[in-house]
Parts: structure tokens; sequence; C-alpha cells
């Protein structure tokens, strides 16, 4: 029973960023998944906020004649190699160019200008 802060002697506490489910095999495949594959991802667990994101993102890359595939990331692991705490999220190239909010088509087509020249 865990009232006004007291802890039951059974429960443990992680340090771990995933609640316990992250491994030294499963953060490498997460950094080799960060590091190959360069293009556009949307970093988020499919919510709204997320799929708008996507979208968004999908009408600049139109908007700019860019035929790029959209990777959607959804995995904790993958996420969090990235350094990203508060999602949605925008990847261009490896690098991360938006977290925390959902960004307009015309915002999403000022980003990739600037990250891709």
């Amino acid at each position: 029973m865990a009232l006004f802060g007291k802890k039951n002697k059974e429960e443990k506490t992680t340090s771990c960023c995933c609640g316990g489910n992250c491994d030294s095999e499963s953060m490498a495949k997460a950094e080799t998944a960060k590091t190959e594959g360069a293009g556009i991802k949307v970093l988020g667990t499919g919510c709204a906020k997320c799929n708008a994101l996507e979208a968004a993102t999908k009408a600049a890359l139109e908007k700019l004649g860019m035929d790029t595939t959209i990777d959607h990331v959804t995995d904790f692991s993958q996420i969090a190699a990235y350094g990203v705490m508060t999602t949605p999220a925008l990847v261009v190239d490896g690098k991360v160019v938006s977290y925390g909010k959902v960004l307009k088509t015309d915002e999403v087509v000022k980003l990739l200008q600037k990250a891709r020249g």
C-alpha cells in the first residue's frame, strides 16, 4: 500500500526511461535504427497530434515537390534514442528539428528548406 508516499517493500523503483524494458540489445538496436535510413521521420505514439504532424509533413513534401517517404516511429526506445521526451517530433536526416508541438504545413516547409538547403 502506498499511502502518503510510503512504498511497499516489494515495489521496485527503476531509473530507466522506459520503466525497465530496455536492455543493451534493444538500446543498440534503437541507435542503429536512428543512424541508418536518413530521411524524414515522425516520432510519436500514433495519437491524433502525431498523425496531424505526419499529414502536415506529407502536404509540405507535396508542396516542395519532394518524393520522400515518411517513417512513423512508435517504438519508445527508438524515440528515446533521439533524446525526445515530448512528442510529436519531426526528424529530418537524423536531426530532430521540432518536438512537442503540431506544426502547420508552412512551418514544415520552412524547416525542410532549412534542413535540406
